[in-house]
């Protein structure tokens, strides 16, 4: 957690290891059932990683299955933002990269929540991203 004098404070979560975050940019090389496959191995042997979790999320189709990944993939980011310092307030910011994952749980929930219609649900999201990062969304999300 980094103290400011600009505002609240800002938590860093810290990045997974080069052979990990190398086998998620593999995985993400691969097409359809053999990019789930691969991410799902990714997932069982680092089940604590939201990155992992969002990326399985990013690249499934069935609502709620993809609802379902990033609904863990947020929980496991909480776990590991307080485990860093977080106190349940304070910026997350995009722009450090090992936060990314967390960010992207929470963007696809608010998504695929407002999809199966849990609207107080895919709010209390987006207020929740706008929150952690006051320039949510970031340029390279709005422009995909």
């Amino acid at each position: 957690m980094n103290l400011t004098t600009s505002g609240p404070p800002s938590t860093e979560l810290p990045a997974e290891s080069e052979p990990v975050r190398r086998a998620l940019e593999l995985a993400l090389g691969l097409e359809g059932d053999d990019r789930r496959d691969a991410l799902r191995l990714i997932v069982a042997a680092q089940p604590r990683w939201c990155g992992a979790w969002a990326a399985l999320g990013d690249c499934t189709e069935e609502p709620i299955e993809s609802y379902a990944y990033y609904r863990v993939g947020y929980h496991r980011g909480l776990d590991s933002l307080r485990a860093n310092g977080w106190r349940g307030s304070g910026y997350v910011r995009w722009i450090d990269d090992s936060n990314r994952g967390f960010l992207r749980a929470l963007a696809g929930l608010a998504r695929r929540a407002a999809e199966i219609g849990e609207h107080d649900e895919a709010e209390r999201c987006e207020l929740f991203l706008r929150q952690c990062d006051p320039s949510w969304p970031p340029a390279d999300l709005r422009t995909q």
